[in-house]
């Protein structure tokens, strides 16, 4: 395959992939500077059809975001409440029941578990947690907590880390998203999440997790502070994870909302960045099998152009997510089972429904 780049900088890097050959930080820092955007995307596309054809993935999912209240209050995030305040909510395990068996007639694959670090929960309320999502959904994969969580779960609970993780995978826990990480640096975390567990404390305990055969996905937050070469730097350290554990499934960019935050004065990211970290993570995470473009947060039509820019996954149906709408996006949501696939169809490729570990799913 040859391809003619309008930025010479891109066929070395070019070269690179079509060797096999493992990109470097500088090959990372080329790709979010060049101008030649359908050039970068032809080679995020040559590695995506390679390993994917013209098969895009999606899930049947529902979000629960148990609680907002947090005593974090990170400076990027409008879905934090403190409690008392007014919008903050706390899910019973008996609501919780009840929103699951309003959809009980609707077929499920996964159930996705965030909330808030609400002081007033103790360790037996995500045990129960877990327990009544597996009593209505036995079949669904409960995808749920994300490092962040578990930290403060090991904390509340009395338990080791190891313990900790152990209780809630006998409980149902069956895998982990990403979030939580946002961007993998010191400076970035004292500014915009200095009360939220640091980038070595995320890498030890998303190690644990996989150790104990739980996979999880991974994120990175981009469009606030974070500079091209950090956002780099955070890809290469899940990279090295991945290395040693395999544990990753699935790495998902998250671009960053800005409304109702601290952080309001920033732009929202462009239609380029949000390409340019597709095919930037598609290239650089070389042993990561699968790309998502979250529709949520870029939107419904820029996530079908993305599945030509490396990401070969639309995430899924989601039903009733919070927290990005909070922060002002503009996306619907949740989708139907017609409308994933409609969308992948329109944009040229195979839609595949699938389970939480990209088995496909037939029913």
């Amino acid at each position: 395959m040859n391809i003619e780049f309008l930025d010479a900088d891109l066929e070395p890097v070019f070269a690179k992939v079509r060797q096999g050959s493992r990109l470097s930080k500088e090959d990372g820092i080329c790709i979010y500077n060049t101008r030649d955007l359908m050039g970068l995307g032809r080679i995020a596309d040559y590695v995506r059809k390679a390993r994917h054809g013209k098969k895009a993935y999606y899930v049947v999912n529902q979000h629960l975001n148990y609680t907002n209240i947090c005593k974090n209050r990170c400076r990027f995030c409008a879905y934090a409440k403190d409690k008392g305040e007014e919008g903050a909510y706390i899910w019973s395990i008996q609501e919780i029941e009840k929103r699951l068996l309003e959809r009980i007639d609707e077929p499920m694959d996964e159930l996705h578990v965030v909330g808030g670090l609400n002081e007033t929960l103790g360790f037996d309320y995500f045990i129960d947690l877990l327990k009544v999502i597996k009593k209505v959904r036995p079949s669904a994969a409960v995808k749920a907590f994300t490092c962040v969580e578990i930290d403060y779960l090991a904390e509340i609970s009395g338990l080791s880390l190891d313990q900790t993780i152990l209780a809630l995978k006998t409980a149902g826990l069956d895998m982990m998203p990403g979030g939580g990480a946002e961007v993998l640096n010191s400076r970035v975390h004292d500014e915009l999440f200095p009360r939220k567990i640091g980038h070595q404390r995320w890498v030890e305990i998303v190690k644990k997790v996989h150790e104990a055969g739980i996979t999880t996905n991974a994120t990175m937050l981009y469009g606030h502070i974070e500079t091209l070469e950090e956002r780099v730097e955070h890809l290469m350290t899940l990279r090295e994870i991945q290395d040693e554990t395999r544990g990753f499934s699935a790495f998902i960019p998250l671009a960053f909302h800005s409304r109702n935050t601290e952080l309001s004065h920033l732009p929202p990211t462009t239609a380029v960045d949000d390409l340019k970290n597709i095919a930037a993570a598609r290239l650089i995470l070389d042993n990561f099998d699968h790309i998502k473009a979250y529709w949520v947060m870029i939107g419904e039509s820029l996530a079908q152009v993305a599945l030509n820019f490396g990401a070969d996954d639309l995430d899924g149906t989601i039903i009733e997510e919070r927290i990005t709408h909070t922060a002002g996006a503009k996306s619907a949501k949740g989708l139907t089972r017609g409308q994933m696939e409609d969308m992948i169809r329109a944009s040229g490729f195979e839609p595949v429904r699938r389970d939480s570990f990209y088995n496909p799913v037939t029913a």
